[in-house]
């Protein structure tokens, strides 16, 4: 899979953050639901991986891959547990080699013209800017358009359902990641309508 193609499911990947393994089936049916298949569960918890493996076993209409991938062992990880991509919060020729030899498709974060020109290197031409809104924003990514027509973003990082239309009526962002889909609170009441009524109002942003 070509990690531009999660883009054509909807212009929101949600940012998952799961704390307990049991509310990640659940949770995942509830954004399928709302009409949001493509899921990037974080390893920022130890539930995150198992989290993974349950999604994909539970949930086959779920896209699911992994987030915060930070070294090839990580990479390896994800894969293992079933994600179908892998998103990376920075860039390093290391995470890039580890990802392809585990067949794991990768949307790698950048910040800086540099970041982006690494990542180019490598064959790499859909980009996660991260974070975004403390990075320069709407500025910087069209700042960024100029001297990278080809290259095309997912903006991640501090936005939120009023933000995001403004970055996708952007003409090099094709997809934004959004944290607001799946609130702690949420999750911790089991509240799977409140979510799936989340994952519906972002489906209709674009």
């Amino acid at each position: 899979m070509d990690t531009l193609e999660l883009a054509g499911f909807g212009p929101v990947i949600p940012v998952i953050v799961v704390q307990r393994v049991e509310h990640a089936v659940p949770m995942a049916r509830a954004l399928v639901e709302g009409g949001v298949r493509v899921l990037e569960v974080t390893l920022r918890t130890p539930a995150g991986l198992a989290a993974i493996e349950a999604i994909a076993r539970a949930v086959p209409e779920a896209i699911v891959g992994a987030g915060t991938i930070r070294s090839a062992a990580d990479a390896r990880a994800a894969k293992q547990a079933g994600s179908l991509f892998g998103v990376s919060p920075g860039y390093t020729a290391e995470v890039g080699a580890a990802c392809r030899e585990a067949g794991l498709p990768l949307l790698p974060g950048v910040a800086t013209s540099s970041e982006v020109m690494a990542a180019m290197a490598d064959g790499l031409r859909f980009l996660k800017f991260f974070p975004a809104t403390a990075a320069g924003g709407i500025p910087m990514l069209k700042a960024l358009a100029g001297p990278f027509p080809d290259i095309a973003f997912c903006p991640t990082g501090g936005i939120t359902v009023e933000t995001a239309p403004q970055f996708l009526a952007l003409p090099n962002v094709k997809v934004c990641g959004g944290s607001w889909l799946t609130p702690a609170d949420a999750l911790e009441q089991g509240d799977w309508a409140r979510i799936t009524s989340l994952a519906r109002a972002a489906s209709a942003l674009r």
